[in-house]
């Protein structure tokens, strides 16, 4: 467990399946997540998932978001993809709707940061993020990520097409930002 000040970062329990199917199922969240289309998935996905989540395995680390107080499952993050050769993994996080807009995401983003860069000793963490989700982009830059590039008209949603924009955070940036 990583534990920061209101939340910690935690394996994924079997109990934590009917949440993360809850929450990633619903389209606000959905759309901003996945970009295919937005189709919810079943329970039998969330528990082949569950069940192919090897931490020993293939350089995914995926980690379940709790609130420290009531130990309430909130969303997940991790680590999607290493390029061991050139030190750079690619992340992802969601949380449920219920938990938005309270810093709870910056909070886990930071944890996630320092445990990529101090145990797992990364030189760059990326993340992709969509133009309309003005909120995880101000998240992202107050954990430090900066806009490395946009693939232009990339995501089809909702009859128009956006922009996929490319952040990214360096090992020195992170050692050397205000806290």
């Amino acid at each position: 467990m990583i534990d920061g000040k209101r939340i910690r970062l935690r394996a994924y329990s079997k109990d934590d399946l009917k949440d993360v199917l809850e929450y990633i199922n619903d389209f606000e969240i959905r759309k901003n997540t996945t970009p295919g289309i937005p189709f919810p998935f079943r329970m039998e996905d969330e528990e082949k998932w569950y069940e192919n989540n090897n931490p020993m395995g293939d350089g995914k680390y995926s980690f379940a978001i709790e609130r420290i107080e009531d130990n309430k499952y909130m969303g997940g993050c991790g680590v999607n993809e290493i390029d061991w050769k050139n030190s750079v993994a690619t992340v992802g996080i969601f949380l449920g709707k219920p938990f938005l807009n309270n810093g709870y995401g910056t909070e886990a983003m930071e944890l996630l940061v320092d445990f990529i860069f101090n145990e797992m000793n990364i030189n760059k963490i990326k993340l992709h993020v969509f133009n309309f989700n003005k909120r995880a982009i101000r998240s992202y830059e107050k954990v430090g990520f900066k806009v490395e590039g946009v693939l232009r008209e990339q995501i089809f949603r909702e009859g128009t097409y956006h922009d996929e924009i490319i952040m990214g955070i360096l090992r020195r940036e992170w050692k050397t930002r205000d806290k």
